[in-house]
């Protein structure tokens, strides 16, 4: 693995967070393939394909007054022209009509595979997992695809099920 590859993929993974909360959804194409599948746990949806992930996106994106999503903890494994990435994530959700107050609060993980394309490294599928929230669960309101979830989920147990692309791509010690 080069460190130059391991670069370039966690400054895709953190682009995500700054397109996401300054609503520059043009900037989606430069983090996932147009066939990218995403599936988002705290939003309780999966989509297939860029343009519907973008489109869902911001229709949400678009009832919240504020929103901001961090990134952090990335590790990546680079196998050829494929990579596996985890990071952490914080995403904190405003909305000021919200009745039971204006904030939620979530924290999860990003599962990610990535392949590597003409146009560079590129997220192919996404795993986002709610591991604890806080604040107003009302602010995420239902909207369109998005039916959001407030299961939690646990990474040991995640694992232990062989349910983390990145985790699986190293061999277990027995």
């Amino acid at each position: 693995m080069s460190m130059q590859d391991k670069a370039k993929i966690i400054e895709i993974m953190n682009l995500y967070g700054v397109a996401l909360d300054a609503h520059r959804w043009d900037l989606f194409d430069l983090v996932f393939t147009d066939d990218v599948v995403a599936e988002f746990g705290p939003a309780g949806a999966a989509w297939r394909g860029l343009a519907e992930f973008k489109q869902s996106f911001a229709e949400f994106h678009q009832t919240l007054d504020s929103h901001q999503h961090t990134m952090m903890g990335q590790v990546v494994k680079v196998e050829c022209d494929k990579a596996y990435a985890f990071s952490y994530g914080n995403w904190l959700l405003v909305r000021h009509a919200a009745e039971g107050g204006p904030t939620w609060q979530g924290t999860g993980w990003y599962d990610d595979t990535l392949v590597r394309t003409n146009a560079g490294w590129r997220i192919g599928h996404r795993v986002c997992r709610l591991m604890s929230w806080t604040g107003n669960p009302a602010v995420p309101e239902p909207m369109g695809d998005h039916n959001p979830d407030m299961d939690l989920n646990v990474l040991h147990t995640a694992s232990d099920a062989g349910q983390i692309a990145f985790l699986n791509a190293f061999p277990r010690a027995l």
